[in-house]
């Protein structure tokens, strides 16, 4: 008996073409506004420069525009350390002049406006954006790549116990050792945690980018981390870029307690709290067996009256942990948006983009700005930070 085919219908057809089309089309958009826009403001418009002048700056505009998504191909999709430092410094500076460009066209209007004629009103423009664009890159790449501050907060629980009022939390989260080589960095994130005298450090996720075999030197200090009752670790979206099982492991292997899913209980004083863990929200669609950000398995077991600290990659996660009455929960994953002025894509995806705040009657909810850096080795106007958190118990 013959058997045929199924063959897909027309529009199932259409749709699968239109995908990587619509992706292509909307890259090629998005690319040619970020150098197009400071391309024209810089060495088109009304500046006049010498037809030499704007022959380099287009070819300059032009390489950067090819060699950018062949380095983050390479970089981010092939693992090349070499690409992806050529790449992720160029979507940096092309987004910083992008920003500034759009500022210094502002600024042209407004002399437009006052009588200033061309070229003198868009070389003004232009000078403006080099000057500001140029001052806040380097700014930004010493605020990235300094050992961050500390920021300190104070929580309050009512839940908590008077014998754990007091307790010292350090938070350290995106840490995403990757492409730049900062094992010194690591080494002196260490120090100032130690220095803080903990009773919890934790790290809530984006510990690298990369396997566990690729930045062993970079992670290998936090094994020198220090805290009284408990070290505990989350998955971050960017461990389901890797190897998220290894690293699971590989902290573990250096002291840390991965909270896969589960929880652990500290005491003192006579009062317990309740340190739980979930991962990364993003882990169910991996498709990695037993990875789900799932707080019933990670709660299982605890007496429901003790208050619980809830370690969660992304603050979207917030919404499970008041449904399951969780006192306060430890956010990064936002950067606190890394490169003025993108915070503000950020909270187009997230409720909250940093600070402490508050859901529901009984949940609160910090959101770290990140101890690390993701791509662009650059921070401007989001400092990085090492969080210290006192809780303190009582209404």
């Amino acid at each position: 008996m013959a058997t045929t085919e199924a063959v897909p219908a027309p529009s199932v057809r259409r749709r699968s073409l239109l995908r990587p089309l619509a992706f292509v089309g909307t890259l090629s958009v998005v690319l040619g506004l970020l150098f197009g826009v400071p391309w024209w403001s810089l060495v088109m418009a009304g500046n006049e420069w010498p037809g030499a002048v704007q022959a380099v700056g287009t070819v300059v505009f032009a390489a950067a525009l090819v060699v950018f998504p062949v380095t983050m191909f390479l970089g981010h999709g092939r693992r090349a350390d070499w690409a992806a430092r050529i790449g992720d410094t160029i979507l940096g500076a092309v987004w910083i002049l992008f920003v500034w460009a759009i500022a210094g066209d502002l600024l042209r209007l407004g002399l437009l406006a006052g009588g200033v004629a061309d070229p003198v009103r868009s070389r003004v423009a232009a000078l403006f954006t080099v000057v500001v664009a140029v001052g806040l890159g380097l700014w930004g790449y010493r605020e990235a790549m300094r050992v961050p501050r500390v920021r300190r907060v104070e929580v309050r629980l009512p839940r908590l116990g008077a014998g754990l009022d007091g307790l010292k939390i350090v938070q350290l989260t995106d840490t995403h050792y990757g492409p730049i080589d900062r094992v010194a960095w690591s080494k002196g994130v260490t120090e100032v945690v130690n220095s803080l005298d903990a009773d919890i450090v934790t790290h809530t996720g984006d510990i690298a980018d990369g396997t566990p075999s690729q930045r062993t030197e970079q992670a290998a200090p936090l094994a020198d981390v220090r805290a009284r009752m408990a070290r505990v670790y989350v998955t971050g979206n960017h461990e389901y870029f890797g190897e998220a099982q290894g690293w699971l492991d590989h902290m573990q292997s250096l002291g840390w307690e991965p909270l896969h899913n589960r929880h652990v209980v500290v005491e003192r004083g006579g009062d317990r709290l309740v340190v739980a863990g979930v991962d990364d929200r993003t882990a169910a669609g991996t498709g990695l067996e037993g990875h789900r950000a799932d707080h019933d398995l990670a709660l299982d077991g605890a007496d429901p009256d003790l208050p619980v600290l809830l370690l969660a990659h992304q603050p979207k996660q917030i919404d499970a942990a008041v449904a399951h009455g969780i006192d306060l929960q430890l956010s990064g994953h936002t950067h606190g948006g890394q490169i003025w002025p993108f915070h503000y894509l950020v909270r187009v995806d997230q409720p909250v983009v940093q600070g402490l705040t508050r859901h529901g009657e009984r949940t609160q909810l910090f959101t770290s700005r990140g101890t690390g850096f993701w791509g662009p080795p650059f921070r401007v106007f989001a400092p990085s930070e090492i969080t210290l958190i006192t809780l303190r118990a009582g209404a």
